[in-house]
């Protein structure tokens, strides 16, 4: 039997502090794992989902995006400790059923954090609140698509938005854009938009395609290995069984990062003897300890020492005749790069010359190098020229198309690259719209929609009557929160396609649907011609199979396909060009259509049912080859940007726990860092500390200054730990508010999450406004 939601919420004031641990998974791993399953799920429900997940023939995990082998056999238990929880989130035996609406108002739930709320069960009824309500109360399946066509049709098409969460499958997310496009908006922001937008930015004008360059098999034949502003340990464990194998055939593993994480030092393999022993093996060979915005300064630093190698004897460390063939701008590139200023180099990245030199050398032997980077890159003003000079390092040394080599932006959740694939995209390509139109009969707007920045502002402006929510919690997700949940209240109508409860749910608007959906985990098999599968994108582009096998805790949930069609039909109504139905009733119907839409997806049923799915195809990676706007790889030149926190000021950068996945809490124990049973706090320098005048744990509120204007969230918890001196840290989305809405990455117009300058006063019990604009 599983235990029953809990009663308390988080009480800061028990916050426990221990020191960090220097290596990750191992027996703990495996415990915390099945102890959270048992407990949401019981033992039969939590047996059987792990026994299929990431399976041939299973389903896909809900939690991050790493693949798995498509050449090898699979581990039997092919999972990490958070893949786990989010698996055990899912599969769920607790339940939010009306009652439980009943006896909660909206001005309760409120005053709960998201921990409590995403504890609370799976929601097992169509739910809504009305204006003037305080309650959420029972709908129907027809009466809330009715309700949502009212809403729709009575606005205008550019006054909707259509917000998707990345773990949405393939299918779903290609009926969602088309919907969102036949009804004439492209106003599609998604999670893409909050983290590796940037990558993006920065991929597809240098490399021609948005999407990383290697697969996991290269990771068996590469000679270096850098993971960059990345937290495998936390938010992607099974990563670590690819480095800790890449170290035993030795390559060598580099981690640059503010914080001295625990996965980059030991990997406690939980799959074998000596882990479970609690022995670790080690992970990183070499770490640098680099200030938060300072990866620009390091890699023009890496650029200018490996062309000065190359100048001792000339190809030995620069692929010229891979440069001549299929690049451009290197000449450009050179220039820019044959000076160095150290002094400015060594203070933004915190590190000395000999630190960098030391590690240029092992790029200047490296052979086949592999850059890895997550979201400590992608949330900075200048996230973008960052990105591009890791492109311009394997450029140089011609690390595309050739084994062990290559870029890995490690994306954060499960199939938010194959929602980009299928169209979920404000600013959507010419190629993409023809082509929806002719297979559809429909006409695309071509105006580009908002991303989820530019949603944030119009609801500021009042400018969104609707908005639909794909999963995910986009009132948590996004900066400016206060800002942000005061404008989703002010909208006509907000709908969520949601599986448990969750912040944005209680910030709703004027009228309110919650509308329960299957899971991963979940059997979907209400249809004429019986059971359907899915298909999700990993990070590396392989489209495999996903299909769940637990019964469903409500015979009222319907799957995201089938809710997305009886929308579509409610709002375009029953004599619109496309056959909505066909599509929610079989699932091949969909991918039939993708197959005639998307390049690379030809035969797509067929392929999809292999044994391993199929990879996409990548031209730096298949053929050496560049599909940008001249045909080449493109070297670029940017000016040398740091980031410089003013007097009395620190950087702040936003993280995860070891508990949370994105909003979504599973508890409140950040084992690795040594935090347990709170998140209002600050991770700090010692010296920093010392310096600013304030000491380990006091009570602080945080002050944010962007523009001449301040942010304010109060009540943290100073801890001090061994972070980047001049840098700080906090849990998202506890942080977010003190993010300015402008405070973005240029060209990708992420959220800078990592670029925050802020000072502390002491906490006191009538504090100052939490906005100050």
């Amino acid at each position: 039997m599983h235990r029953p939601a809990p009663t308390e919420d988080i009480n800061e004031e028990e916050l426990k502090v221990t020191e960090p641990k220097h290596a990750a998974a191992g027996p703990k791993a495996v415990l915390v794992s099945m102890e959270r399953g048992f407990a949401e799920a019981g033992v039969s429900r939590t047996l059987r989902s792990m026994l299929r997940v990431n399976q041939r023939g299973g389903f896909d995990c809900p939690g991050c995006a790493w693949p798995e082998s498509i050449t090898g056999a699979r581990k039997p238990a092919e999972f990490c400790e958070n893949g786990a929880k989010a698996i055990a989130e899912e599969a769920s035996a607790r339940t939010v059923t009306p009652e439980w609406w009943a006896e909660h108002p909206i001005s309760v739930l409120r005053e709960k954090t998201e921990y409590w709320l995403g504890s609370q069960g799976r929601i097992t009824t169509p739910m809504i609140i009305r204006e003037g309500e305080t309650h959420y109360t029972p709908i129907s399946w027809n009466d809330a698509f009715a309700t949502i066509g009212q809403h729709v049709n009575a606005t205008t098409p550019d006054r909707c938005v259509f917000y998707t969460s990345g773990r949405t499958a393939n299918e779903t997310a290609f009926m969602y854009q088309l919907l969102a496009r036949s009804l004439g908006t492209n106003n599609l922001p998604d999670c893409s938009n909050m983290c590796h937008e940037s990558s993006g930015s920065a991929l597809n004008p240098t490399i021609g395609i948005g999407k990383g360059t290697v697969s996991l098999e290269d990771f068996e034949h590469t000679e270096l290995i850098f993971v960059i502003g990345q937290n495998p340990g936390t938010n992607h464990p099974r990563m670590l069984s690819a480095l800790a194998d890449a170290r035993k055939r030795g390559a060598r593993v580099v981690a640059v990062n503010p914080l001295p994480e625990a996965g980059f030092f030991g990997f406690k393999d939980p799959q074998t003897v000596t882990g479970m022993l609690g022995k670790s093996a080690p992970v990183s060979s070499d770490f640098l300890q680099i200030k938060v915005g300072g990866d620009l300064a390091l890699f023009q630093a890496f650029g200018h020492l490996l062309l000065e190698a190359d100048k001792l004897d000339p190809g030995s460390v620069v692929d010229h005749d891979f440069i001549a063939s299929v690049t451009d701008g290197f000449d450009a590139y050179r220039e820019a790069r044959s000076t160095l200023d150290w002094e400015a180099t060594e203070e933004a990245t915190g590190l000395t010359r000999a630190q960098i030199t030391e590690i240029a050398d092992l790029l200047i032997r490296s052979k086949a190098t592999i850059i890895c980077w997550a979201l400590g890159l992608t949330q900075q003003p200048h996230s973008v020229p960052t990105l591009k000079e890791i492109i311009n390092l394997l450029l140089l040394q011609g690390n595309f198309g050739k084994p062990g080599a290559g870029a890995c932006p490690v994306r954060g959740h499960s199939n938010v690259q194959g929602d980009r694939t299928m169209g979920i995209w404000e600013k959507p390509t010419e190629q993409l719209l023809e082509a929806l139109d002719k297979e559809f009969g429909i006409s695309s707007p071509r105006e580009h929609g908002y991303d989820s920045t530019e949603a944030l502002h119009a609801f500021e402006k009042d400018e969104i009557d609707v908005f639909v929510s794909m999963g995910g919690n986009f009132a948590l997700a996004n900066s400016e929160t206060e800002m942000l949940e005061a404008g989703m209240q002010r909208a006509k109508l907000t709908v969520h396609i949601s599986t448990k409860p969750n912040r944005s749910h209680v910030v709703h608007g004027q009228t309110s649907l919650i509308l329960p959906t299957l899971g991963r985990t979940d059997k979907d098999d209400k249809h004429p011609g019986g059971a359907q599968f899915l298909s999700v994108e990993d990070s590396m582009s392989v489209i495999h199979s996903t299909q769940g096998r637990l019964t469903p805790v409500s015979d009222h949930l319907l799957a995201e396909p089938v809710i997305v069609a009886r929308m579509a039909t409610a709002i375009l109504g029953e004599d619109h060009p496309v056959d909505w139905r066909s599509m929610a009733e079989d699932y091949d119907v969909i991918r039939d259509h993708i197959s005639r839409v998307l390049p690379g997806f030809e035969d797509f049923n067929r392929r999809v049912r292999g044994k391993n799915g199929f990879v996409l195809p990548n031209p730096p990676r298949d053929s050496r080859s560049f599909a940008t706007d001249i045909g080449k790889g493109r070297f670029t030149v940017s000016p040398f940007e740091a980031l410089h926190a003013p007097e009395g000021h620190l950087i702040l950068q936003t993280m995860r726990s070891h508990d949370q996945y994105n909003t979504t809490f599973y508890g409140v124990d950040d084992r690795y860092r040594g935090i347990k049973d709170g998140r209002r706090v600050i991770l700090i320098h010692p010296d920093d500390l010392v310096d600013l005048g304030l000491e380990d744990r006091q009570l602080v509120d945080v002050i944010s200054t962007f523009q001449g204007t301040e942010r304010r969230a109060n009540k943290f918890r100073l801890v001090s730990y061994p972070t980047a001196k001049g840098c700080a840290a906090a849990y998202f989305p506890e942080a977010n508010a003190l993010v300015h809405r402008d405070l973005v990455a240029r060209e990708s117009n992420t959220p800078g999450f990592k670029a925050m300058m802020v000072r502390f006063v002491p906490h006191t019990e009538q504090p100052g406004p939490t906005l100050n604009s």
